[in-house]
This record gives structure tokens, C-alpha cells and sequence, in this order.
């Protein structure tokens, strides 16, 4: 269960690619990331690298696992939010509302 928090913007969060990755991972335990690339129409090097941003910041995690539905040795990779990154992110969005709603 993600804490409840106050608005907190969050300039790593911020970046649209991001925000928009946080987002998508917002309602679900975890996500492949072909799932991830193909919905959000991003190349492997934009994702990884913004992957990587959220990762050593300690929003999401990311971990290789190998896929069993084929026969070579290619390994899936899983993507999550951790709880400090729904934390973030539900922070970064009350604040995004506060500043839309005005004073």
C-alpha cells in the first residue's frame, strides 16, 4: 500500500517519457518491456535509458528473467514501481493538480 503523501513535485518524474512510463506502470504489479516500448511507440535506447534514470533514482525495478515460451536464451525484462516510486508519482500528480487548480 503506497503511503498517502501530500503534493510533492518530483523533477525526475517530471520528464515526459517518464511520467509517462510511471503512469502506465500506476495500475499494474509489473510490465515487460517490449509492453512498455510498444505502448508508449519508444525505441530500446529511449527506454532503457529513462529505465535506467528511474531505477538509480529508486522508482521502479527492473529485472531479467528468462522467457519460457521460446526456445533460445533471450531473457524478458520486467519493469515495476517500487513503493517509494508510487509514492513519487502520486505526490508528483497531487502536485501537477494543485498547480492546474490554481491558488
Amino acid at each position: 500500500m503506497t503511503p498517502a503523501l501530500g503534493p510533492a513535485f518530483n523533477n525526475t518524474v517530471h520528464s515526459p517519457v517518464r511520467l509517462r512510463i510511471c503512469g502506465l506502470l500506476r495500475r499494474v504489479p509489473e510490465l515487460e518491456f517490449a509492453v512498455i516500448r510498444e505502448t508508449l511507440e519508444l525505441t530500446d535506447a529511449n527506454l532503457s535509458k529513462n529505465l535506467r534514470v528511474l531505477s538509480e533514482a529508486g522508482l521502479v525495478t527492473v529485472r531479467k528473467e528468462r522467457s519460457l515460451a521460446r526456445a533460445d536464451s533471450r531473457r524478458l525484462t520486467w519493469v515495476a514501481l517500487t513503493e517509494e516510486g508510487r509514492g513519487a508519482l502520486e505526490g508528483h500528480l497531487a502536485a501537477l493538480k494543485a498547480i492546474a487548480d490554481g491558488p
